[in-house]
């Protein structure tokens, strides 16, 4: 792969992009969002993170024919069987928006005793060289903390305002952009998968 190689992000989500954008800003690597190429949405028909990554990814590549990064994540929380976990980007309905798929999984979380809220934010990020690339690489990033009822925060979107990091004493969506790539679980994901991508 050559430095100045196309890879297009499978992701029409504007937080994403410009978090996956900031993380990888010291890479050369040339990264274009696909709503640079008009890729059409895909519908994410898997049962697990990894399915739904794949099945953006080749969308992605089929459309645009260059290769291709995509992520599947979301959050996991334990008491409630991992709810909303690979339907968290529509847990209040197909085309929902962040806020009221926050405010659902509030919902559901407030009946929860406070030592039962621990979560979990899991991303599934896979590269492809082409759109039937047998072996794509992939990568997992896990991030570990508890959810609150009290969104706090401006920074972050999607769960992030309700999302608290133990270790930092604050949510995801408090803490700086640049601390949060570094702990986050699309942080940890994206480095392995460079890494991975540059062994190749």
């Amino acid at each position: 792969m050559t430095e100045k190689q196309k890879i297009v992000l499978a992701s029409n989500n504007p937080g994403k992009v410009r978090e996956i954008n900031a993380l990888l800003e010291d890479i050369s690597l040339n990264i274009r969002s696909q709503s640079e190429f008009n890729v059409p949405e895909v519908e994410e028909t898997g049962l697990s993170f990894v399915e739904n990554a794949l099945i953006k990814a080749r969308n992605a590549a089929s459309h645009t024919g260059n290769a291709t990064i995509a992520d599947d994540s979301g959050i996991e929380i334990l008491a409630l069987n991992g709810k909303p976990g690979i339907y968290s980007a529509r847990f209040a309905g197909v085309g929902a928006t962040d806020e009221a798929n926050l405010y659902k999984l509030i919902e559901e979380i407030k009946p929860l005793d406070e030592k039962n809220r621990q979560a979990r934010f899991v991303c599934l990020m896979v590269f492809l060289r082409h759109a039937d690339d047998p072996t794509p690489i992939i990568a997992q990033g896990i991030w570990d903390g508890v959810v609150i009822t009290e969104p706090r925060g401006e920074n972050g979107f999607g769960y992030d305002p309700i999302f608290y990091v133990p270790t930092h004493d604050c949510t995801s969506a408090e803490l700086p952009p640049e601390t949060k790539n570094q702990l986050s679980h699309r942080g940890q994901a994206l480095r392995s998968l460079i890494t991975q991508i540059n062994e190749m």
